[in-house]
């Protein structure tokens, strides 16, 4: 029997990274746009990005690119996670 017949997962199906990189990089992206808005706005002083309209207008885009790709990591995590319950319960049938 192999590690996909008993039901445990190996590295060949994915599962621990399933989405994970499209929600690392989309925390990443929302944490970097919040702080550029916050900068561009010049809420914080002393930077040299305080104040640069430039910013206040990145900052919102890639905060809501951030945004989008957080909410696609979790529809993949959530239909790899429905995909392989249902084949677990294939097996166990």
């Amino acid at each position: 029997m192999t590690a996909g017949e008993q039901g445990a997962a190996g590295p060949e199906d994915g599962v621990p990274l399933k989405g994970w990189p499209w929600l690392t990089g989309g925390m990443l992206a929302l944490v970097i746009g919040v702080l550029w808005t916050v900068q561009g706005l010049d809420l914080v002083h002393d930077s040299i990005m305080s104040g640069v309209t430039a910013f206040a207008v990145a900052g919102p885009v890639l905060a809501a690119a951030g945004l989008c790709s957080i909410v696609i990591g979790v529809r993949v995590r959530a239909r790899f996670k429905r995909a392989l319950a249902a084949r677990q319960n294939e097996s166990a049938d």
